[in-house]
C-alpha cells in the first residue's frame, strides 16, 4: 500500500465530501421538485400556524408600484392644474421611496416635497393641520427632516400611517395638498 502525503489526504477527503455534497444537493433539489403526497399535504394545512419569534414586529408597507402610481397621480393633477411641482412618497419610517420632479418644478421642491412626506408620515396628519400644533410647540419646527408647510397627506392602513405624500411647487400649500390627495385617492382605485 502507497504512503499518502498529508496534502493528499487532505485534498482526498476533500473531495469525497465534495462528491457526497452534490449527491445530498442533488436529492434535496429531486425532492424539492417532486410534489409532496396529497396526505403530507393535508397534514401540512392542518398543522398549526409556527408562532412568530418574540419581539417581531410585522408592518405593512406601500409597495414600489402603488408608491409610483400615487406619485404619478399626484403630478398628473398637477400639470393638469398647469403647476410644475415635485411629487415625494415616503414610507412608514419616512425613507423616500419614490420622487418626481414635474418638468419645469423649482430647485427647492425636491427636497420639499421629501420634508412635507416625512412630516405628514410621523405625525399621522395632513401637513396643513400639523402648521396648527406649532402655535403650541413652535419648536417642532426644530426636528430634523420635518417641514411644516400644507401639502402632504398620509396613507393609512387600519387607522395607522403606511406611508405619505409629498407636494411642493404650487402657488399655494393648499394646491400642493390638493395634488398630494389626489396621489392618495389613487391608491383606492
Amino acid at each position: 500500500m502507497k504512503n499518502f502525503t498529508a496534502k493528499t489526504r487532505v485534498a482526498t477527503v476533500v473531495g469525497g465530501l465534495a462528491v457526497i455534497g452534490a449527491a445530498t444537493t442533488g436529492a434535496l433539489a429531486a425532492n424539492a421538485a417532486t410534489p409532496a403526497a396529497p396526505a403530507a399535504n393535508a397534514a401540512a394545512a392542518a398543522a398549526p400556524a409556527q408562532a412568530a419569534p418574540k419581539g417581531l414586529v410585522q408592518t405593512t408597507h406601500l409597495s414600489i408600484a402603488a408608491a409610483q402610481k400615487a406619485a404619478q397621480a399626484a403630478l398628473d393633477a398637477a400639470e393638469k392644474a398647469g403647476q410644475k411641482v415635485s411629487v415625494a412618497v415616503v414610507d412608514r419610517d419616512g425613507n423616500t421611496i419614490v420622487t418626481l420632479r414635474g418638468d419645469g418644478a423649482g430647485p427647492q421642491s425636491y427636497s420639499s416635497a421629501e420634508e412635507k412626506a416625512f412630516t405628514a408620515v410621523v405625525w399621522n396628519a395632513k401637513t396643513s393641520e400639523l402648521t396648527g400644533r406649532l402655535q403650541q410647540a413652535p419648536t417642532l419646527k426644530d426636528i430634523k427632516g420635518t417641514l411644516f408647510l400644507a401639502g402632504a397627506v398620509p396613507v393609512d392602513a387600519n387607522n395607522a400611517p403606511i406611508a405619505a405624500v409629498g407636494v411642493a411647487g404650487a402657488p399655494s400649500g393648499a394646491q400642493d395638498e390638493t395634488f398630494a390627495q389626489a396621489g392618495v385617492d389613487a391608491l383606492g382605485k
